[in-house]
């Protein structure tokens, strides 16, 4: 009996372990400083593509021609 009382006890303290980890775990995922971060790196990765930042350029330059001829006009 006194075997079965300690085994339980000690589930229960791997438990409540497990579960303070997996509160960590998910208390660091949810972090918006870290989700920021990795959003602003994934963009910051996306942008610096040639691709991409060949496309921005080329859309840049087209806006400032359509500027520069309305201010002509």
């Amino acid at each position: 009996m006194a075997g079965d009382t300690e085994r339980i006890e000690q589930d229960i303290a791997k438990a409540r372990e497990d579960l303070a980890a997996t509160l960590d775990q998910l208390a660091a995922r949810a972090n918006p400083q870290r989700l920021a971060d990795d959003a602003k790196s994934k963009a910051i990765a996306t942008l610096s593509q040639p691709p991409v930042k060949y496309t921005i350029a080329g859309v840049g330059a087209l806006v400032l021609i359509l500027v520069i001829r309305k201010v002509v006009s």
